[in-house]
């Protein structure tokens, strides 16, 4: 008889966590643990609420150090899926220090107490095209061999995060796999996040909650999206097939800008008389202009392909807002 693999997912009633638990549940011979915050306790749940029954809740602070021994221990996880972070990017303008503790220091403890409990998961590490910040146009589409030019305190945060996986791999064998995602999008993102909050804006206006004017930051910057449901299948896959201690971009591979994105919102809003409003607490000190991914290597390495288009993202995300405002 097959023995039951343990999976622990650090903040499992986020975006990406719930997403991911769904899809780890749906695998034979699986047991799914993820930490929670007591403060988080609230309105995340409802991400999970489909679930709950099904998984085990721990609340545990990843930044003190017992606590994430005494989860680690408690789990025995053959797979850890490490997602918890402050993972924001204009907050970590508002509170860099903040953003370093939480993702660097939260990682550090992880792997020690791997060590302390004398276990030997694989720990996928969540990190960020980001990462590459300033990117000149002949890099592009961005391979992992580019430099690392961070353009804000969230990317140093995940190169932070990165390094530490690297250094661990070498200095004690620690399973870490480091993948780098691009934009991940899709239902049960943030509000703060651009593509969920412009659809929740669209969603309060056709409900008569919001004036038909949409707040805008920087739309002419450009990214590579992906649909998280594509993304989680990733995070599985990379578990399972990828080197350790090497980064991956995760990614479509194609690129859209901000205004297209908005422009493909507008285009299914009930409303048809919407004004753009720009907005300068929307603006950044400074910002990445354009990350357009190489997925070469981590297709290569796991077969993966990305299956949802970003149509039906866009779609899913706005009837996503519209049933919950």
């Amino acid at each position: 008889m097959k023995r039951q693999k343990n999976i622990l997912i650090t903040g499992i009633t986020g975006f990406v966590g719930s997403h991911l638990a769904e899809y780890c549940l749906s695998m034979k011979d699986v047991k799914v643990s993820g930490t929670i915050m007591s403060h988080h306790l609230g309105d995340e749940l409802d991400r999970i609420k489909n679930i709950k029954d099904k998984i085990s809740l721990i609340e545990c602070n990843l930044e003190n150090r017992i606590a994430v021994l005494r989860a680690i221990s408690k789990v025995k996880p053959d797979i850890i899926f490490h997602l918890a972070a402050q993972s924001f990017v204009p907050v970590s303008w508002q509170s860099p220090e903040d953003t370093l503790m939480n993702n660097i220091i939260s990682e550090l403890n992880i792997f020690e107490a791997v060590r302390e409990a004398k276990i030997d998961p694989v720990i996928v590490i969540a990190c960020s095209s980001e990462e590459y910040g300033l990117v000149m146009k002949d890099e592009l589409p961005i391979k992992e061999t580019n430099p690392l030019r961070p353009l804000s305190p969230y990317a140093v945060s995940k190169i932070g995060q990165e390094m530490l996986a690297f250094q661990y791999y070498k200095s004690y064998g620690t399973k870490n796999v480091i993948t780098r995602f691009f934009n991940t999008e899709g239902p049960r993102r943030g509000q703060d996040f651009v593509m969920s909050n412009f659809a929740k804006q669209i969603a309060l206006i056709e409900k008569g909650e919001q004036k038909p004017v949409i707040y805008v930051g920087n739309l002419e910057a450009k990214r590579d999206f992906s649909d998280v449901r594509d993304i989680v299948c990733a995070y599985w896959l990379a578990a399972k097939k990828c080197k350790f201690g090497e980064p991956y971009n995760v990614c479509s591979g194609t690129t859209i800008s901000i205004k297209e994105v908005l422009n493909k919102l507008l285009k299914l809003s009930k409303n048809k008389n919407i004004k753009i409003v720009k907005d300068a607490k929307k603006m950044r000190p400074s910002d990445v202009l354009v990350l357009h991914g190489d997925n070469t290597k981590f297709k290569k390495a796991t077969g993966w392909e990305p299956k949802i288009s970003l149509d039906k993202t866009i779609e899913d995300t706005l009837n996503y807002w519209r049933s919950k405002v």
